[in-house]
C-alpha cells in the first residue's frame, strides 16, 4: 500500500470478441501438465511424484503466543537444494523445534513435511540495535541452529517454530531452483515483505512512532517477520503455488532477490508468474525479467502494484544482498543521488531516472485504497474460457486494495487488449482498474490482473485468511479458472505462438 504516492490520470470504455483454447492440445486435463523428469547437473527437480505425496494436516500455525514467545530468521533468503543456513531464534521457552513444510496441493492438505529438528535449547535474545544513518533494525542474533536442506525438494516452504510452551511461529524460506528451462517460474517476494515488515518498530513505511517521517530507509533481512511470521506469503502467494501444483504443470521456484544476483532460472523458463504483491524491484532484477520476456517467456503479474519501487540490495554483516534500500520521496538523501540517477531508490515512474512500470507490466498503478467489482469486458478472450461469463459480469470487491490500469500517456508495449474495465472511485476520484494483455515480437504473453486481491480472491468464501473482504464462492470460482487457463497457456511456452493473439483496444476504450 502506498499512501504516500501520486498518480496518473485518463478515463474510458469499449468492448470485444471471443476465442477459445485450441482443441486437442492436451491441456484440457492435469494429467497432460505432469513434471518434467530431472536433468542430471540441473539441480534437483520436482520429482514428478512430489505433487501426490502424502501431505501433513497439520502445518498450520498454533498459538503465537505474545511476540518473544517465539520468533526467528534464516541467514539466507533462499537456498539451492542440499544447501545450508542458519536459523536465528529467540524464545522465552526453554526450548523449541523446528518443522519444514513444503507448499503444495498433496491431495489438498496443501503442505507436507519434510523435516523436523531434534529439540533446541531456548534462549531470549537482546533487544534489535538500530542504525541511525538509516534507522535500519538489526536482530543479529547467533545461529541457534544449522540447517541442511539435503533431500528437501525445490519449493516455498514454511518453517514453523514450536517452543516447549505450545507457541508458534512461521518463518518462510524458499529453496530455490537452479534451472527454470521449459518450467513455469514462481517468483517470490521477499523484498516487498520485508519493505512491509515492522518487527522492532520500523519499516520503509513508519517509524517507532508511526510516523512516515521515521521510517527507515533501508530494512534488513537480519530480523524476524511480525506478526505470525508469514503475512505477505500467507496472503498473496501461498494459494497461487498451491494452485500451480495441482495443476501439474512443471515448476521451478525463485525469488526477486535471487533474479536481481542470477538470472540463470529465466533461462528458457515458458513463464515467470510474479504473485499477489511484488511492488519492490532491482533494476538488475527488471533488466533480467525484461530479457526473459524479450526471448520468450511469458509473464504474469496476478497482483498490483508490481515493480513499482526502484531498490537496492546491500549487503549485511554476514551475507550479501541483506539490507533492501529505498529512499522514496526522500531520494535526494540517497548517496545515489544525483551521480547515478539511475541507481536512485524512489518510484521507478519519477525522476531521477524515470522509467514507468507499465513499459513491463502493461499497467501502471494508480491508487489506493479502493474496493469495487471487477467487471469483464472481453468475455471472449482465451484468459476466461469456460468461466461461462459474459461481457458486463461484474465480481463484488475483487479489485482491491490496490489497482492498476491501462494510462494512456504513459510507456506501454503494443499491441495491448483490455480485457476487464472495472469502474472504481478512489479517494473521491472516478477511475477505472484494468485487466490487459499483450504479446512481444519474441512471441511472449504478458497478463496484469490490475488487482492487488487476485491471489486472495482464489481462497474467497473459505474464511482461510480471516478475511474474504466480501468476495464469495462465485467469485473464487471465476478467479480459479481464469488462473488456470493462463497458467496453462503459458506453461506451453510463448503464448504469441499459442493463443489468439490480443486485439488493440486501449483507444477505443480510453478515448480523447
Amino acid at each position: 500500500m502506498t499512501r504516500e504516492t501520486t498518480a496518473w490520470d485518463a478515463p474510458g470504455l469499449g468492448r470485444r470478441r471471443f476465442l477459445v483454447l485450441c482443441a486437442g492440445t492436451g491441456l484440457g486435463t492435469a494429467a497432460a501438465c505432469t513434471a518434467s523428469p530431472s536433468r542430471p547437473g540441473h539441480g534437483v527437480r520436482r520429482p514428478e511424484s512430489e505433487r501426490d505425496a502424502p501431505g501433513s494436516a497439520d502445518w498450520r500455525l498454533g498459538a503465537t503466543g505474545p511476540p518473544d514467545a517465539v520468533t526467528g530468521y534464516p541467514d539466507r533468503v533462499s537456498v539451492l537444494p542440499g544447501e545450508s543456513f542458519g536459523l536465528r531464534v529467540s524464545t522465552t521457552a526453554a526450548s523449541f523445534r523446528v518443522s519444514a513444510f513444503r507448499i503444495g496441493w498433496y491431495d489438498g492438505r496443501q503442505a507436507r513435511r519434510i523435516w523436523t529438528s531434534r529439540r533446541i535449547p531456548g534462549r531470549a535474545r537482546p533487544a534489535p540495535r538500530v542504525l541511525a544513518a538509516t534507522r535500519t533494525v538489526r536482530a543479529d542474533w547467533p545461529v541457534s541452529l544449522p540447517v541442511d536442506t539435503t533431500g528437501w525438494p525445490e519449493g516455498a516452504y514454511l518453517l514453523r517454530l514450536e517452543a516447549d510452551t505450545g507457541h508458534q511461529r512461521y518463518v518462510p524460506f524458499v529453496v530455490r531452483s537452479a534451472d527454470g528451462a521449459g518450467r513455469t517460474v514462481l517468483l517470490h517476494a521477499p523484498a516487498t515483505w520485508q519493505a512491509y515488515n515492522r518487527w522492532g518498530g520500523a519499516s520503509l513505511y513508519a517509524g517507532a512512532n508511526g510516523a512516515y517521517a521515521t521510517r527507515s530507509l533501508a530494512v534488513s533481512f537480519d530480523r524476524p517477520y511480525e506478526g505470525v511470521g508469514a503475512e505477505k506469503f500467507l496472503t498473496y502467494e501461498r494459494a497461487l503455488v498451491v494452485l500451480a501444483e495441482r495443476l501439474g504443470i512443471p515448476l521451478a521456484y525463485s525469488t526477486g532477490t535471487d533474479v536481481h544476483r542470477d538470472p540463470g532460472v529465466l533461462r528458457g523458463a515458458h513463464a515467470v508468474v510474479c504473485l499477489g504483491h511484488d511492488e519492490y524491484w532491482t533494476p538488475e532484477q527488471r533488466a533480467h525479467v525484461t530479457a526473459a520476456r524479450d526471448a520468450g517467456t511469458n509473464l504474469a503479474f496476478l497482483g498490483a502494484n508490481t515493480c513499482f519501487r526502484r531498490v537496492r540490495l546491500e549487503d549485511g554483516p554476514d551475507a550479501g544482498d541483506r539490507t533492501v534500500v529505498c529512499y522514496k520521496t526522500s531520494y535526494r538523501a540517497d548517496p545515489c543521488y544525483p551521480s547515478a540517477p539511475a541507481r536512485v531508490t524512489t518510484d521507478y515512474r519519477l525522476p531521477p531516472g524515470a522509467d514507468p512500470e507499465s513499459s513491463l507490466t502493461g499497467v501502471l498503478y494508480e491508487g489506493y485504497p479502493v474496493d469495487a467489482p471487477y467487471v469483464v469486458r472481453a468475455a471472449d478472450h482465451w484468459v476466461y474460457e469456460g468461466t461461462g461469463v459474459r461481457a458486463g459480469d461484474a465480481f463484488a470487491h475483487l479489485v482491491g486494495v490496490e489497482y492498476d490500469r491501462v494510462t494512456p500517456g504513459a510507456p506501454t508495449p503494443g499491441p495491448l487488449e483490455i480485457t476487464a474495465h472495472s469502474p472504481l472511485v478512489c479517494e473521491g476520484r472516478p477511475s477505472h482498474s484494468d485487466s490487459a494483455y499483450y504479446t512481444t515480437p519474441s512471441g511472449a504473453g504478458v497478463f496484469a490482473t490490475g488487482t492487488m486481491r487476485w491471489v486472495e480472491g482464489l481462497l474467497a468464501g473459505t474464511g482461510e485468511l480471516g478475511r474474504d473482504h466480501g468476495m464469495d464462492g462465485r467469485t473464487r470460482a471465476f478467479v480459479t479458472r481464469t488462473t488456470e487457463n493462463l497458467l496453462r497457456m503459458f506453461a506451453r511456452g510463448p503464448a504469441g505462438r499459442h493463443a489468439p493473439p490480443p486485439r488493440a483496444d486501449t483507444r477505443a476504450v480510453y478515448r480523447g
